[in-house]
């Protein structure tokens, strides 16, 4: 049998096994992640649709920036807050390096640019098709976000998805401030990378099929978001059809 082959089996009997080295370090990597998310989305909805509907100087500059800090390198990332949170940084006073709040800070900053950026190409998007009405019923900027925030709800979901999807699947700078440090800082992206190295591919593929589940589930909850908006938009589309039928009748 190959090595590939004995790995795999290796794999499927530790995670039907529900090893708790296992459970603890994709536990972990979730709650990163989740927390992350939550931070930058708390955030990102609210600069993406404001930056959707204001008209200032220098947005143009602004959004190149934004759409530039897309492609933002993780390692990149993690060196700046490394720099930050060190003994000689000016955030070294908190004693966050090498523990779960500098992964998460980490995992933030990164996918922040992702939330704003999605947040305000889908509301400007919304903002064209219907600002104008809004305007004419006396909306000002502010309002107007938030009435596009709510119409355009389960697109903003699928960002929020996608966001956490980023979120998990980063490595290069939960690396750098969280050190990889068995039991409080290892997550699944990191775990792989070193398990690998260290020749325990069992573990490295059990972790891997997992993460590999978690952005399947991903996908189908953004599939699934966007059938149901089709669904919801068809039905309103019908409703309003009919009440127009009804009048003319």
């Amino acid at each position: 049998m190959s090595t590939f082959s004995e790995s795999l089996l290796a794999a499927g009997r530790l995670l039907l096994s529900g090893d708790p080295m296992l459970l603890a370090i994709v536990g972990r990597s979730l709650a990163v992640s989740a927390t992350a998310c939550a931070l930058a989305c708390g955030l990102g909805l609210v600069l993406g649709a404001c930056l959707a509907v204001a008209r200032f100087p220098g947005r143009a500059l602004l959004l190149t920036v934004l759409n530039t800090l897309l492609a933002l390198p993780s390692v990149v990332v993690g060196l700046v807050i490394y720099l930050l949170l060190s003994r000689s940084g000016p955030l070294g006073f908190l004693g966050w390096l090498f523990s779960f709040k500098a992964m998460v800070l980490a995992q933030t900053i990164l996918v922040l640019p992702v939330v704003t950026a999605l947040t305000r190409q889908t509301i400007e998007d919304a903002d064209r098709a219907h600002g104008e009405q809004l305007r004419s019923l006396g909306a000002g900027p502010f309002a107007r976000a938030l009435l596009l925030v709510a119409d355009e709800r389960y697109a903003l979901v699928t960002v929020v998805i996608a966001a956490f999807g980023r979120a998990v699947s980063e490595v290069g700078a939960v690396m750098i401030v969280g050190g990889n440090i068995d039991g409080f800082t290892r997550v699944m992206t990191t775990a792989i990378a070193l398990e690998t190295s260290k020749g325990d591919l069992p573990l490295a593929l059990a972790l891997g099929v997992i993460l590999l589940g978690v952005v399947l589930l991903l996908n189908v909850a953004i599939s699934a978001v966007r059938s149901w908006r089709e669904r919801v938009d068809g039905g309103a589309v019908d409703a309003a059809a009919v009440r127009h039928l009804e009048v003319a009748s």
